[in-house]
Order: C-alpha cells, then structure tokens, then sequence
C-alpha cells in the first residue's frame, strides 16, 4: 500500500528524538500575510525548529502570531512590489522566480508548507527538502474553472496561458523535494494525481484545548428546530470553492438561520445572494468564534475541503458537521456518527441545495452523542501533529544520511 492510502502512517525515531536546529534548518512558507490554516501549521513546525529562519515571498509585520515573527523572516522582492499589501494575489505569475530566488545554501533540512510556492525552492544538493504540502495549487489544477469562470475574451486566453506554463513549473518544482507530507487523504491522492508522488498523511493541528464544549451546549444542539434562535454556521473565507452560495440558500429551504464567519473579496457578492436569515459576521475572535460553535445546531461545509479545520473546531465544541461528502472531510467526519454527509459533485446547482437543505433537516432530528464528537476532534491535536511530524522528519532524516569522507563508499 502507497504511503497516499495510508493516513497517519508516521514511523521512524521516537517522538523525543533529537532534531538538527541552527542554521542547519529553513522553514518556507508561501506568504505571512494573516493566520490562516496554513499558518497555524507552520507555528507548530516551527516550535520544532526555534532558532530556524523563515522564507517567505510575502510578509506583513503583525499579521502573524508573535512566535512566527520572532523567527527571523526573509520576504521575496516582491514584498516590495507596488500595491503588494493589498493584491499580493495578482503577482501569481512572478511567484515562481521570487521563490527559487531565495539562496538555501548553507541550510542541510530545508521544510516547506506549502499551498501554491512555497515547495518551489531551491535547496543544496546535498540538503533534504521535506515538504508539508496544504494541497497543490487549487486555481492551476483542478478548480481552475471556479476560480475563474470567464473563459471568453482575451484576458481569459492570456490567464490560461499563464497557468498553463504555472502548471508545467510546479510539476517540475515538485520534483525537488524528497518527501511529501499531506494534510488528507485527499490531498495525498491530488498529489500522486498531479505530482506522481506518494504523500505521508499528517492531519494539521488544531487546538482541541480552546474549542471545548460550553455548559449548556446539549440543550442548544438539542434543539429540534422550533426556536427561532437555532442557527447553522460557516466558517470559511468567501472563496468561490466553498461554495456558500449554496449553505445560503438551503437554510432559506430549511427555514433555519445561517451566521457566516470569514471576510474576503467574495463577501459582496454573498450579500447580494443572501435572504432574511442570513447574518455576516467578517471576522470574530477565538472567544466570539468558540461560542458561536456552541450555539450552533451544527458547522455547515458545502464545498470540496483539502482538510477543513473548522468541521474539527466544531466536533471539538459538540457541535455535529453537515459537509458535502468528498474531499478532505472524510477523514474527519463519519456519516451518522459525527454529522451528516450529503452526495454531491460541488458544482452549487439546484440539486446540491436540495440535498443540503434535507441534511440539514435530518441532523435536526439526531441527537448526536457529545462526547463522541469531543473524541474524534481530540484525535487532531497539536500534540498528536507534533509527534507525527517530528517522526516524519526524523524518518527521513535517517533515511538520508551520507558519507561525509571525499570518495567513502555509500552505506
């Protein structure tokens, strides 16, 4: 069996086995521009390596945690690029050159957690590049098309071009790294599918100490849908893959109320959708966010996830998960026991709403166990991320080791 179907399969030196630290070790990640997902990772890596420095094509003082910024960060010479703060984003194309720019040379592990980039560096022959991949790039790959639904006019043909040749650099870039790690099931998989390569499956961490069910949860999930204050939630950036055009208008079919979490581009166009039930919240702090996961009758994911650290944010607080039953949720979430999974292809059509719209009222009537959902989220721990990481790492680190006498035979 690949190392792609296997999820958690970490084996290697004990969890307490001594890593290299110093400047024998370099941390990239694709941009320090908030803490996201990816970020939250890379703070977890680097608890491991703390004296490591950080390589970044982007970065904006104070919009990461403070352990982040203590490490010493290297942006790319796009962060100076006119307009960066704001649209980082558009200089996709010159993200390749800026990245294999940085010089790596006197690092001997190099680790990257990547989601678009970031893997594309450049090390020293003779250092191991280890690679915690979020997911191959989602816009160059499969979900070009919701990203991107304008396919007529010359804009949309020069787009094309562009990752058509994204495409071609980021098989190649990929071919420099020893050893991927990916955070589903369904990621391992798109990257055999894009990469040819097998993936070590390593959940990310999340914070099962803070998201923690409140007193009164089991009489606030337990609701069957006859007050007024039952709500489902989203907790997503307002992306075009996450679909919430979809959430938005099953909840009007459900007559339930929808809180979404998140700020982005796409919240506009959301608004205009939205009917009488719906209520933006933009962003909110992990207090406000904890207590909104327990008041809810459930986490609503109506798009193809990599992962999704929400659905485990919410287990973790009692709360069952609705999701669209593909991509990275099914390593999370069994159907019946920590929620509801609905069939679906993700394309946001009539009968996506309807089938969410009846999973909604089917997670209503089950009065799912708490402490069930509590335990599966605990199996996503920070704790547990680390252990396994750092057995990633080791493992392939006693994997690599080489003569260092001129002209030694290999061992």
């Amino acid at each position: 069996m690949s190392a792609a179907a296997e999820p958690f399969s970490g084996t290697g030196p004990p969890a307490g086995a001594e890593l290299p630290g110093g400047d024998d070790v370099a941390l990239v990640h694709d941009w320090l521009t908030g803490m996201r997902g990816g970020e939250k990772v890379l703070q977890e890596i680097a608890v491991l390596f703390p004296a490591a420095p950080i390589y970044t094509l982007f970065h904006f003082p104070g919009s990461v945690s403070a352990d982040l910024e203590a490490h010493p960060v290297h942006a790319s010479y796009l962060n100076r690029a006119p307009g960066a703060r704001r649209h980082y984003r558009r200089y996709l194309p010159f993200f390749p050159a800026a990245i294999e720019d940085f010089d790596l040379g006197r690092h001997r592990l190099v680790i990257s957690s990547s989601h678009c980039a970031a893997k594309g560096v450049v090390p020293a022959p003779d250092a191991l590049h280890l690679c915690y991949c979020h997911s191959p790039m989602r816009y160059a790959w499969d979900q070009e098309h919701a990203y991107f639904p304008r396919r007529r006019g010359l804009v949309a043909r020069l787009r094309r071009q562009a990752l058509s040749a994204l495409r071609t650099w980021d098989v190649a870039a990929a071919a420099r790294v020893d050893a991927f790690a990916a955070n589903s099931s369904f990621v391992a998989r798109r990257i055999e599918r894009y990469y040819r390569r097998d993936a070590e499956v390593i959940p990310p961490p999340v914070d099962v100490d803070f998201f923690t069910p409140g007193e009164a949860a089991g009489a606030e999930h337990g609701d069957g849908g006859g007050s007024d204050s039952a709500y489902c939630l989203t907790v997503a950036a307002p992306a075009p893959y996450k679909r919430l055009e979809v959430a938005l208008a099953a909840c009007e079919s459900a007559g339930v109320q929808l809180r979404l979490v998140g700020d982005g581009p796409g919240r506009e166009r959301l608004q205009r959708l939205a009917g009488p039930r719906a209520r933006f919240l933009g962003r909110v702090d992990g207090d406000e966010l904890r207590a909104l996961y327990r008041g809810a009758l459930c986490l609503l994911q109506p798009g193809v996830e990599d992962f999704g650290i929400a659905p485990v944010e919410a287990l973790a607080c009692g709360t069952p998960v609705v999701a669209l039953g593909r991509g990275g949720v099914l390593d999370v979430v069994r159907d019946g026991e920590h929620g509801i999974l609905y069939p679906g292809v993700g394309d946001g059509g009539a009968e996506e709403v309807a089938r969410l719209a009846a999973a909604i009222d089917k997670c209503r009537r089950i009065e799912f166990n708490e402490l069930n959902l509590r335990s599966r989220a605990e199996a996503f721990s920070r704790s547990r991320f680390v252990e396994r990481f750092r057995r990633f790492v080791g493992s392939h680190l006693a994997r690599s080791q080489r003569p260092t006498t001129p002209g030694a035979p290999p061992s």
